[in-house]
């Protein structure tokens, strides 16, 4: 199976990657703006056209699309999510390789919903932000293209990989220099919120499965279990043998880049923040996972105590 495989280098892609190339019947390219890709492509800026005679003569028969931008303006978000997406399906379309396409998605698609519920696909999605807003537009680009094509709403990835910018980044980040500095008492803020955290190697395995599938629409991947990250902080402080204590910060939300691991100004106690987590979900996301259990076999495996001793191990490896 020839597999063209887009953003090859970023979080989530080169776990695909590595579960790929785990496939002896998997005769993989990657696509991508760096200098390591098998051909260099910025879906941003390329013309349709341009990939389309690359597909022509590659003739892949999957086409994965792991690329996009989680942070940035409106403007960025749109260009790299949105116009991206847009340019694949429409050289897909022109193509005569009949690739399927298989493209990631988010949770934030969805935007804040009940505490307490679980998301399913037929959840009407109200993206609370302009990421969640750009990553809904390209959903709705691949379901109306007309082509064989899935989309998996990932939820919230954790694990080996974890930028250093993300919450459990920074958390991870926080707790290494208290016990580098020997501070006894951490303190944090922003932890009331809950999200449902799927391993990286996890995603990466619903991407083999759906590569594989019939499946077509919208399928979420992620734990079906919501977990405060307030938990995931001790959680992650017994897996880094932290003996302090773990302060949380009293007063308004503030956003995580203020709370996790950085005094707060007063400017930031004086702009308070409606979505606390930056993914603009509000307080609660959890995952409706029966359809990947119905329609790949997928099941998550790895727990999120594995995933945070990852991201420790990266943490604590770091200069």
């Amino acid at each position: 199976m020839r597999v063209l495989l887009i953003g090859a280098n970023g979080y989530l892609g080169r776990f695909v990657a590595d579960r790929l190339l785990a496939d002896p019947a998997v005769q993989l390219t990657a696509l991508g703006r760096g200098d390591d890709a098998d051909v260099r492509f910025d879906l941003a800026s390329g013309s349709p056209g341009a990939l389309t005679r690359f597909l022509d003569a590659v003739h892949p028969g999957v086409v994965i699309n792991c690329a996009g931008a989680t942070r940035g303006g409106a403007r960025d978000l749109t260009r790299h999510n949105t116009v991206a997406v847009a340019t694949v399906c429409e050289a897909l379309r022109r193509s005569g390789c009949g690739a399927r396409l298989v493209q990631i998605g988010c949770g934030a698609e969805y935007g804040p919903s009940q505490p307490g519920s679980s998301t399913a696909e037929d959840a009407v999605p109200r993206p609370g932000g302009p990421y969640g807003v750009s990553k809904l537009a390209a959903t709705e680009l691949v379901l109306g293209s007309g082509l064989d094509a899935v989309v998996l709403r990932v939820f919230s990835p954790a694990g080996p990989g974890t930028p250093a910018g993300s919450p459990l980044g920074r958390l991870a980040e926080a707790m290494r220099r208290a016990m580098q500095s020997g501070d006894g008492e951490l303190k944090l803020g922003g932890l009331g919120v809950q999200r449902d955290f799927i391993d990286v190697r996890d995603v990466a395995r619903a991407v083999h499965a759906a590569s594989l599938s019939a499946a077509q629409g919208v399928i979420n991947i992620g734990s079906g279990r919501a977990v405060r990250l307030r938990d995931a902080a001790a959680m992650l402080a017994r897996v880094a043998g932290y003996g302090g204590a773990l302060h949380e910060l009293d007063g308004p939300p503030v956003p995580l880049r203020a709370t996790i691991g950085h005094p707060r100004s007063e400017s930031d106690h004086a702009a308070p923040v409606a979505y606390p987590y930056p993914d603009g979900c509000g307080s609660w996301q959890q995952a409706d996972v029966r359809t990947a259990r119905d329609r790949l076999g997928w099941r998550p495996r790895i727990n999120l105590e594995e995933s945070l001793a990852d991201i420790w191990m990266e943490a604590a490896c770091r200069i």
